[in-house]
Protein backbone atom coordinates (compact mmCIF):
# COMPACT_ATOMS: atom_id res chain seq x y z
CA UNK A 1 0.00 0.00 0.00
CA UNK A 2 1.70 3.17 -1.34
CA UNK A 3 -0.90 5.49 1.00
CA UNK A 4 -2.19 4.89 4.41
CA UNK A 5 -6.41 5.55 2.95
CA UNK A 6 -5.67 2.49 0.41
CA UNK A 7 -7.22 -0.64 1.73
CA UNK A 8 -5.58 -4.27 0.82
CA UNK A 9 -8.33 -6.82 0.37
CA UNK A 10 -7.60 -8.56 3.12
CA UNK A 11 -8.44 -5.61 5.60
CA UNK A 12 -11.74 -6.20 7.40
CA UNK A 13 -13.63 -3.28 7.34
CA UNK A 14 -17.42 -3.79 6.09
CA UNK A 15 -20.23 -4.95 8.49
CA UNK A 16 -22.18 -7.88 8.15
CA UNK A 17 -25.05 -5.68 6.11
CA UNK A 18 -22.46 -4.43 3.64
CA UNK A 19 -20.86 -7.42 2.62
CA UNK A 20 -24.67 -9.11 2.42
CA UNK A 21 -25.18 -6.39 -0.02
CA UNK A 22 -21.85 -6.58 -1.89
CA UNK A 23 -22.19 -10.35 -2.56
CA UNK A 24 -26.03 -10.37 -3.26
CA UNK A 25 -26.92 -12.81 -0.31
CA UNK A 26 -28.75 -12.23 2.96
CA UNK A 27 -26.58 -11.31 6.30
CA UNK A 28 -28.50 -14.87 7.65
CA UNK A 29 -27.44 -16.87 4.76
CA UNK A 30 -23.57 -15.34 6.01
CA UNK A 31 -23.88 -16.23 8.87
CA UNK A 32 -24.96 -20.11 7.72
CA UNK A 33 -21.80 -20.14 5.81
CA UNK A 34 -19.81 -18.80 8.87
CA UNK A 35 -21.44 -22.19 10.72
CA UNK A 36 -20.27 -24.57 8.23
CA UNK A 37 -16.85 -22.97 8.09
CA UNK A 38 -17.04 -21.83 4.17
CA UNK A 39 -15.60 -18.29 5.65
CA UNK A 40 -14.29 -16.95 8.33
CA UNK A 41 -15.09 -13.07 8.87
CA UNK A 42 -12.62 -11.39 11.26
CA UNK A 43 -14.39 -10.43 14.63
CA UNK A 44 -13.94 -7.00 16.30
CA UNK A 45 -13.38 -6.49 20.54
CA UNK A 46 -17.32 -6.54 20.85
CA UNK A 47 -17.83 -9.42 18.90
CA UNK A 48 -19.13 -8.14 15.53
CA UNK A 49 -17.98 -9.65 11.93
CA UNK A 50 -15.79 -7.47 9.75
CA UNK A 51 -15.78 -8.81 6.26
CA UNK A 52 -12.83 -8.34 3.71
CA UNK A 53 -12.78 -7.91 -0.18
CA UNK A 54 -11.54 -10.84 -0.19
CA UNK A 55 -14.41 -12.63 1.69
CA UNK A 56 -17.04 -11.08 -0.59
CA UNK A 57 -15.01 -12.54 -3.38
CA UNK A 58 -15.37 -16.31 -2.03
CA UNK A 59 -19.08 -14.94 -1.07
CA UNK A 60 -19.70 -14.77 -4.76
CA UNK A 61 -17.69 -17.82 -5.97
CA UNK A 62 -19.92 -20.05 -2.89
CA UNK A 63 -22.66 -18.04 -4.15
CA UNK A 64 -22.01 -19.20 -8.35
CA UNK A 65 -20.53 -22.73 -7.05
CA UNK A 66 -24.45 -23.54 -5.69
CA UNK A 67 -26.63 -21.62 -7.74
CA UNK A 68 -25.10 -22.08 -11.22
CA UNK A 69 -23.37 -25.45 -10.90
CA UNK A 70 -25.56 -27.05 -8.22
CA UNK A 71 -22.42 -28.08 -5.83
CA UNK A 72 -23.70 -28.32 -2.38
CA UNK A 73 -22.44 -26.64 0.70
CA UNK A 74 -20.20 -29.53 1.96
CA UNK A 75 -18.58 -30.18 -1.81
CA UNK A 76 -18.23 -26.23 -2.19
CA UNK A 77 -16.15 -26.61 1.26
CA UNK A 78 -14.25 -29.46 -0.43
CA UNK A 79 -13.32 -27.42 -3.43
CA UNK A 80 -12.50 -24.10 -1.45
CA UNK A 81 -9.91 -26.25 0.86
CA UNK A 82 -8.50 -27.89 -2.38
CA UNK A 83 -8.08 -24.75 -4.06
CA UNK A 84 -6.29 -23.24 -0.88
CA UNK A 85 -4.25 -26.24 -0.36
CA UNK A 86 -3.29 -26.01 -4.38
CA UNK A 87 -2.27 -22.34 -3.74
CA UNK A 88 -0.19 -23.40 -0.49
CA UNK A 89 1.27 -26.18 -3.36
CA UNK A 90 2.14 -23.33 -5.50
CA UNK A 91 3.48 -20.98 -3.26
CA UNK A 92 5.74 -23.93 -1.92
CA UNK A 93 6.93 -24.81 -5.37
CA UNK A 94 7.93 -21.01 -6.62
CA UNK A 95 9.72 -21.11 -3.37
CA UNK A 96 11.64 -24.21 -4.29
CA UNK A 97 12.03 -23.51 -7.66
CA UNK A 98 14.07 -20.29 -6.21
CA UNK A 99 16.00 -22.54 -4.07
CA UNK A 100 17.01 -24.43 -6.67
CA UNK A 101 18.34 -21.88 -8.61
CA UNK A 102 20.47 -20.33 -5.68
CA UNK A 103 21.72 -23.86 -5.49
CA UNK A 104 22.40 -24.52 -8.94
CA UNK A 105 24.58 -20.78 -9.17
CA UNK A 106 26.39 -22.13 -5.93
CA UNK A 107 27.39 -25.83 -7.77
CA UNK A 108 28.66 -23.51 -11.01
CA UNK A 109 30.86 -21.98 -8.86
CA UNK A 110 31.82 -24.58 -6.96
CA UNK A 111 32.67 -26.97 -10.17
CA UNK A 112 34.86 -23.86 -11.47
CA UNK A 113 36.84 -23.54 -7.86
CA UNK A 114 37.10 -27.58 -8.32
CA UNK A 115 38.27 -27.31 -12.47
CA UNK A 116 40.39 -24.39 -10.99
CA UNK A 117 42.34 -26.84 -8.69
CA UNK A 118 42.63 -29.69 -10.41
CA UNK A 119 44.05 -28.09 -12.90
CA UNK A 120 46.93 -26.51 -10.64
CA UNK A 121 47.30 -29.82 -8.72
CA UNK A 122 47.89 -31.41 -12.84
CA UNK A 123 50.49 -28.83 -13.24
CA UNK A 124 51.84 -29.33 -9.69
CA UNK A 125 52.43 -33.08 -10.40
CA UNK A 126 54.58 -31.78 -14.17
CA UNK A 127 56.14 -29.68 -11.93
CA UNK A 128 57.15 -30.56 -8.11
CA UNK A 129 58.21 -27.20 -7.07
CA UNK A 130 54.86 -25.69 -7.87
CA UNK A 131 52.54 -25.53 -4.94
CA UNK A 132 49.38 -24.97 -3.95
CA UNK A 133 49.83 -22.38 -2.06
CA UNK A 134 53.70 -20.49 -1.71
CA UNK A 135 55.56 -21.07 1.21
CA UNK A 136 58.63 -18.87 1.94
CA UNK A 137 61.95 -21.55 2.64
CA UNK A 138 63.53 -19.87 5.49
CA UNK A 139 65.76 -21.60 8.51
CA UNK A 140 65.20 -18.50 10.64
CA UNK A 141 63.26 -19.38 13.69
CA UNK A 142 62.34 -16.18 15.44
CA UNK A 143 60.88 -16.61 19.41
CA UNK A 144 58.88 -14.01 20.72
CA UNK A 145 59.62 -13.16 24.76
CA UNK A 146 58.16 -10.96 26.97
CA UNK A 147 60.47 -7.78 27.97
CA UNK A 148 59.57 -8.38 31.53
CA UNK A 149 61.01 -11.94 30.72
CA UNK A 150 64.15 -10.33 29.07
CA UNK A 151 65.03 -8.04 31.34
CA UNK A 152 65.13 -10.73 34.49
CA UNK A 153 66.84 -13.43 31.59
CA UNK A 154 69.83 -10.80 31.46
Amino acid sequence: MSSPYELSDDMPVYVISVAASLSGMHPQTLRGYERVGLVTPRRTAGGGRRYSMRDILALREIQRLSQDEGINLSGIKRILDLERELEQARLMAAELHAEVSVLRNELESTRAVAARLAALRRSQTADPAATLVPVRSSTKMTFWQAAAERQQAD
